[in-house]
């Protein structure tokens, strides 16, 4: 059976440890804006919860911008990206009902 802590073997290839050097900063990148996708996510749910409609479009309008950026840099696939726009813009809409 396999150890839950694998050592990782070395590349000893140049070509190899530079794609491991980009990849470390690929990586720290791709974490951080998907960090922020789920802030601006979260900004908009909590402004629904609380029934604040115009707090919740504006908020709204600052989270379509990042998700729009995360799925043009390919992070996200665009399907995604445009469904968790539509669903957003579903739930500040029910507000006004």
């Amino acid at each position: 059976m396999a150890s839950a802590s694998k050592a990782k073997k070395t590349v000893r290839i140049a070509s190899g440890r530079k794609r491991v050097r980009q990849d470390v900063k690929l990586n720290a990148a791709n974490s951080a804006l998907r960090s922020k996708f789920r802030t601006a996510i979260k900004g908009v749910l909590k402004a629904v919860q609380a029934g604040d409609k115009a707090k919740a479009s504006d908020a709204f309008k600052i989270a379509q911008s990042v998700i729009d950026s995360i799925a043009d840099k390919g992070i996200f696939h665009k399907n995604k990206a445009a469904r968790h726009k539509s669903r957003l813009s579903a739930k500040i809409k029910a507000l006004a009902a």
